[in-house]
């Protein structure tokens, strides 16, 4: 693996308002998810974990591709059980760690998003995607059903319509993510960036102990049965409730005025 190939791979920008952008660099190979990308991603969202600062998170890509999945053709030349098996548990340890994540994290999605690629975008919280991007789970196209894009996929599309995606391999378009539930918003390619600000915005305008306890939750609670969810949101709200900013809040409720967030 080239180390240095990797640290140019991922591009990482921050913000003073705790906004970091992670950008796929990789447009000639349509930033697939080769094992150095998989690795220098892997290593963004861990400096990311570790960051206190960190509120929001772009995921972005160079090029005409957000991102085009696995490399068939790399995986074509290591015929091997144990390369296969190393390169998706690394893959799955990655999109984990973006559910793990305790700050939001937006896809925007410009162009292409296939199989792998998909899965990426089905993982992440939020997606923005402009109307020139397209999505399919399209291994099944090349004799290989796209087992782990399923498993965020059928967790953002009802089944059926997961299913179809899974089984044709056919491609959608942007409206038709949108109505399925795989992306949150849709804009005009020119208009993609002010579409992502204003979910940034929107996002960092709420208390940041809030967002960090709600989206652990809700992704806690969503693979428990329905009491073993309701106890966890339980004691969620009560300690979220004992935060400054939510007493700040019920405070600014009672007095009929606007909140003072203190982070």
């Amino acid at each position: 693996m080239d180390l240095q190939n990797v640290d140019q791979l991922v591009e990482v920008q921050r913000s003073p308002q705790g906004v970091v952008r992670i950008t796929l660099n990789d447009p000639q190979r349509f930033n697939a998810l080769g094992a150095e990308m998989l690795v220098a991603l892997q290593q963004a969202l861990d400096a990311v974990a570790a960051d206190a600062s960190a509120r929001v998170v772009v995921l972005a890509a160079q090029g005409k591709a957000f991102c085009a999945g696995h490399n068939l053709k790399d995986m074509a030349a290591n015929p091997q059980l144990a390369y296969y098996q190393q390169l998706f548990a690394q893959c799955s340890k990655m999109m984990v760690s973006i559910a793990r994540l305790p700050v939001p994290v937006i896809a925007r999605v410009q162009g292409m998003a296939t199989a792998a690629g998909c899965q990426l975008v089905a993982q992440c919280d939020l997606a923005v995607a402009s109307s020139a991007a397209s999505f399919a789970t399209s291994g099944i196209n090349y004799g290989l059903f796209c087992a782990t894009p399923s498993v965020p996929l059928v967790r953002n599309l009802p089944i059926k319509q997961a299913m179809e995606m899974l089984l044709t391999g056919d491609f959608i378009d942007a409206d038709t993510a949108f109505a399925r539930g795989l992306v949150n918003r849709v804009a005009e390619p020119d208009a993609l960036d002010a579409a992502v600000e204003a979910l940034v915005q929107s996002i960092l305008a709420k208390p940041a102990a809030a967002v960090r306890m709600g989206k652990a939750l809700v992704y806690q609670q969503r693979e428990l049965g329905l009491e073993a969810a309701y106890q966890l949101a339980g004691q969620t709200m009560a300690a979220n409730m004992m935060d400054a900013d939510a007493q700040e809040g019920a405070q600014a409720f009672a007095q009929k005025r606007k909140p003072h967030w203190q982070g």
